[in-house]
């Protein structure tokens, strides 16, 4: 999951295409690079949710340490879910050299998922095995932690669904075409208005803005240098849409 995600330099790990350019900087950063704010706001709903399947699987069975194991499995499996689907982070590679940015980025959370949801059913499991010894009855109790273990184990075998979850992209910025340059320091971030062709229609989009994602570190270094070698770009500061493609 997200909060669990190791430590990693990955700028000289990268395929980098143009090495015969001269690097100016490199950077990585792991983000949420959609709108956070929505995202919110449905992980909110996502715990309400939760919360309600909990209490109905804790309040409708007759004995009590089976209601709080299923209640309490409910509500962790469902938080997984719904965390799994609003705060998801995406890590990116950036390589700035005088004519372009090169970027890498894709999403580690299936790399993390499959490890929790493993140990989630083994240390769920021993504990129901203990709960059956105690009385057999509770075996109802063991639906959640095979169930969890059969979904780890389909993850893990899954080219395509785990090539899909990574979404794994690469790009190559032109960032001295940028018709105008836009500045969010609340969030770090540095949009280059291009002209851009979009991948499946093959249309222009003239107002596409292309987001960069950059450390606090180094977001005035990063600014700096586009102002100085686009002396005649305007710089919008503020808020804008971000859009990650």
């Amino acid at each position: 999951m997200w909060f669990i995600q190791p430590k990693r330099d990955y700028v000289a790990e990268m395929p980098w295409k143009h090495t015969d350019e001269p690097v100016i900087m490199t950077w990585q950063i792991r983000t949420r690079d959609y709108n956070t704010f929505i995202a919110n706001i449905m992980f909110l709903i996502i715990v309400c949710i939760a919360i309600a399947g909990a209490l109905a699987m804790y309040f409708f069975n007759e004995h009590f340490m089976s209601s709080l194991l299923l209640g309490g499995g409910m509500f962790m499996f469902l938080l997984l879910i719904g965390m799994s689907m609003t705060h998801q982070t995406t890590i990116i590679v950036y390589r700035l050299t005088d004519k372009r940015i090169e970027v890498f980025s894709w999403k580690p959370q299936v790399d993390s998922v499959k490890p929790v949801m493993k140990w989630t059913a083994i240390i769920s499991g021993i504990g129901v095995l203990f709960l059956v010894f105690v009385n057999p009855d509770f075996i109802i109790a063991a639906i959640g932690p095979v169930g969890i273990g059969i979904m780890a184990a389909l993850m893990g075998n899954s080219k395509d669904y785990q090539s899909m979850a990574r979404n794994q992209m690469e790009d190559d910025v032109a960032w001295r075409d940028a018709q105008n340059i836009y500045a969010y320091s609340k969030r770090s971030i540095i949009g280059l208005n291009l002209f851009w062709d979009h991948p499946e229609t093959g249309k222009e989009m003239k107002n596409f803005v292309k987001a960069i994602f950059i450390p606090k570190a180094k977001y005035d270094d990063v600014l700096s240098y586009l102002k100085k070698n686009l002396p005649d770009t305007p710089v919008i500061e503020g808020k804008f849409d971000v859009y990650h493609v």
